[in-house]
């Protein structure tokens, strides 16, 4: 017997069954929704531009989990905008009327402190917060939906070119089983509607938080974001 070969093929018979059930899971949820029409579709190709600059500039944004503050009933995340940049600080509220919104710590940058003085509070903060645990990110499909399609216009040198393809991108994170947490957000993309989901947390009691990357940042060919959204059943 050939184990490695029936390896490869429950393997491959794996993949195509959650692709198909990531594709029915998709038709599915977007059954409602109108067709574009193709002279839409093209007009908004050919006007705009996929590209902002010619060479590409390094500003990924990324973001990563501090803790839940179980008092509060908030998760804290941490946006990195880069060497030498200010992180920003971020509430995740896991219930009530906010729940599942991302806002920032406004009462913190009020006070002007600097980047050092603010990485020492972000670590005072941590220390108080319960820590998360990775939990495995393939249980959950992630499907996208461009829900409003705009144009922003380059300034400076590029002046000249065509409008950046601005979208209002939808992200849904469902169970691959179809039971479980799920949850949705939306956020702004530019250039091409692209995302991925990262990785997610274990939440203590239920649900989860998933750390999806998309094409957040309009420099060069697109640079990468992150956000995070709270699955919730």
């Amino acid at each position: 017997m050939n184990r490695d070969a029936n390896s490869r093929s429950a393997l491959l018979a794996l993949a195509r069954s959650r692709r198909t059930q990531r594709a029915l899971a998709h038709a599915y949820l977007h059954r409602h929704a109108p067709i574009p029409t193709l002279r839409t579709s093209l007009g908004f190709m050919t006007s705009t531009a996929r590209i902002a600059l010619d060479e590409p500039v390094h500003e990924r944004h990324t973001m990563s989990l501090l803790g839940v503050a179980m008092y509060e009933g908030v998760a804290y995340v941490v946006e990195e905008l880069g060497a030498g940049e200010v992180p920003i600080v971020y509430r995740l509220f896991l219930h009530g009327e906010r729940e599942g919104h991302l806002v920032p710590l406004h009462t913190w940058y009020e006070q002007n402190l600097g980047e050092v003085a603010l990485r020492a509070r972000i670590a005072e903060l941590a220390r108080g917060l319960v820590p998360l645990t990775r939990t495995t990110h393939e249980s959950w499909m992630l499907s996208t939906r461009v829900i409003q399609r705009r144009a922003l216009r380059a300034t400076g040198d590029n002046a000249a070119l065509p409008p950046i393809r601005k979208f209002a991108l939808q992200l849904s994170v469902e169970p691959v089983s179809g039971h479980g947490p799920s949850g949705k957000t939306t956020v702004t993309a530019f250039l091409r509607p692209d995302a991925t989901l990262v990785e997610a947390w274990a939440l203590p009691e239920r649900g989860a938080i998933a750390r999806i990357t998309y094409t957040g940042i309009p420099s060069g060919l697109g640079q990468p974001k992150d956000t995070v959204v709270l699955l919730t059943d």
